[in-house]
């Protein structure tokens, strides 16, 4: 044990030098804010990942990629993310192993795939089943969380200073042996570091005896200095925040459990992190499992990288490029700004499949986003479905649309929207272009029922007074915006367009009733296509 530790050791050394880390910097895969969006630049363009999660097992063997990934690049996606399990790599301690990943990267790279790597180490929807043997039985060196009874939980103690120092050996081998790899293909593009943290259990925070005291102990100078600097606190901190307590309960009163995680997890992540990027500086991002209504932290991850505690992240990891969330939730859009307005890029990297080529297109165009992504693409339970099949439409779309599509995000000149029978509204409008988009769900014009439970669109102007527009199981009007004129509006064509021999060709005109006599912009009530619609004004 003794050698292992001094092997583990000088292997850390070796690794944070970081030789050939910076070299690479100015060519990788990068975010570029401009405009009010980010977008992530992959051999010097604009790249959107039209992702797909696996599930957690899959990618634990090199023989799956070879069915997994051919079959996910035919369903048009561009990129899959894939876990990395810290008990893979590193079975023995000091000794690794990277023939499993080696294997995927290959394939991918046949197949004109992107990965994005999910770093399961020591944690993984809160819980440390992805750590290796040799760590989980010597809980001396790796302590365990404790519950308010005491007793030991089976979540590695994000106070175990052993247990960072291993997770970030570990992760920056593995970020080592990828700049090693993937040099000038690129093939992978970000990182996630750990997976959904957060302490489990009753009151919401660890009760090992290091964890109790620094909680009776003062908050950290740096932490406080960047509260008090910020003009504007989320109002959970900001009602009970008080520089002068002179501990953390005394600081942030009922709200001191988690924010106290969140500060040491912010912490042990920012220095797992640091350690891989010596070695390969990828944008690396924290995903976040997000709180069902009126839960209490601790049944959620207690500390995780919430909207609510991101100026204590953004204080204490500062080597995490940017936090997503996991979107499970009805309430989709909504969690997609509460994550943008805290200054992140816009990024879903978990979602649920049946909904997902109606919320890629929100993410894509009304949020500007550079990347979505389901989980559970590779699920064997789960025949192709409807689900499926529509996601692969929008994404061989917007691929066929890559072109264009990065310069229209940054030039503000995309829009969508996500209307569903439970909506508060029986319509939705986005303005682009002088002109306001209103839709509202399809509806059989006999019985006047609704066709579908949902629709969604996508808008790009092409020029003025030529829109396409991507999307289903809508009905759109389109009048002029009273803010730029009041001049009249109205529909001189429309056109479903397919893609033939590389260029966009005519399939079918719409009019009569198909357009509701040139009033309306009627959506296939099922499939997306893509559609030309040309206005026209008058005085």
């Amino acid at each position: 044990m003794h050698r292992a530790r001094a092997a583990q050791a000088l292997l850390f050394c070796l690794l944070c030098a970081g030789a050939g880390g910076s070299a690479r910097a100015a060519s990788l895969p990068h975010l570029r804010f401009a405009h009010g969006a980010a977008q992530l630049i992959v051999h010097g363009r604009p790249f959107l990942i039209r992702g797909g999660e696996l599930e957690n097992s899959t990618a634990g063997t090199a023989a799956a990629a070879d069915t997994v990934l051919p079959a996910l690049a035919r369903r048009q996606f561009n990129t899959v993310l894939m876990p990395v399990a810290w008990d893979e790599i590193e079975p023995v301690e000091g000794q690794f192993d990277f023939s499993v990943l080696d294997h995927w990267m290959a394939v991918a790279r046949r197949t004109h795939l992107h990965l994005v790597l999910l770093w399961f180490g020591s944690w993984k929807n809160a819980f440390s089943s992805y750590a290796p043997r040799w760590v989980l039985d010597d809980p001396r060196r790796f302590p365990r969380a404790l519950s308010a009874s005491g007793a030991p939980l089976p979540i590695l103690s994000v106070f175990g200073r052993r247990t960072e120092r291993a997770d970030a050996t570990a992760f920056a081998a593995l970020m080592h042996h990828v700049a090693l790899l993937d040099t000038r293909r690129q093939t992978v593009l970000m990182v996630q570091v750990e997976n959904e943290v957060g302490y489990l259990g009753v009151g919401g925070r660890d009760r090992s005896a290091r964890a109790d005291r620094l909680f009776a102990g003062p908050v950290p100078a740096r932490l406080l200095r960047t509260l008090r600097a910020r003009r504007r606190l989320p109002w959970r901190l900001a009602a009970h925040f008080d520089p002068a307590g002179h501990s953390w309960p005394g600081v942030f009163g009922p709200r001191a459990d988690e924010t106290f995680m969140a500060w040491y997890y912010a912490r042990y992540v920012n220095a797992v992190a640091r350690a891989g990027q010596r070695q390969d500086p990828l944008p690396m991002y924290m995903n976040a499992q997000l709180p069902a209504p009126h839960q209490r932290a601790g049944a959620y991850p207690s500390g995780g990288p919430y909207p609510r505690c991101q100026p204590i992240y953004r204080a204490g990891a500062p080597a995490i490029t940017f936090y997503a969330p996991d979107i499970y939730w009805p309430d989709f859009e909504h969690w997609v700004q509460r994550y943008r307005r805290a200054g992140n890029p816009v990024f879903v990297p978990e979602s649920r499949l049946g909904l997902a080529a109606d919320n890629a297109l929100y993410v894509f165009g009304q949020a500007r986003g550079f990347g979505f992504s389901a989980f559970g693409v590779d699920s064997p339970l789960l025949p192709p479905d409807r689900a499926e099949a529509r996601l692969s439409a929008v994404y061989r779309t917007l691929g066929r649309l890559a072109s264009i599509f990065g310069a229209a995000q940054q030039r503000d000149l995309v829009r969508a929207l996500v209307l569903r029978r439970t909506s508060p509204s029986p319509t939705q409008t986005v303005a682009l272009g002088g002109y306001l988009f209103t839709a509202r769900l399809a509806r059989n014009w006999f019985t006047h029922r609704m066709l579908e439970r949902t629709g969604a669109m996508l808008v790009l102007q092409r020029r003025p007074n030529v829109f396409d527009v991507l999307g289903r199981g809508l009905e759109i009007t389109v009048r002029r915006d009273p803010d730029v004129d009041d001049r009249i509006a109205g529909i001189a064509g429309i056109a479903q367009l397919r893609r033939h021999a590389g260029r966009w060709i005519v399939a079918r005109r719409l009019n009569g009733d198909q357009s509701n006599q040139g009033r309306n912009l009627l959506l296939s009530p099922q499939t997306f296509h893509l559609y030309r619609i040309r206005l026209y004004t008058i005085p």
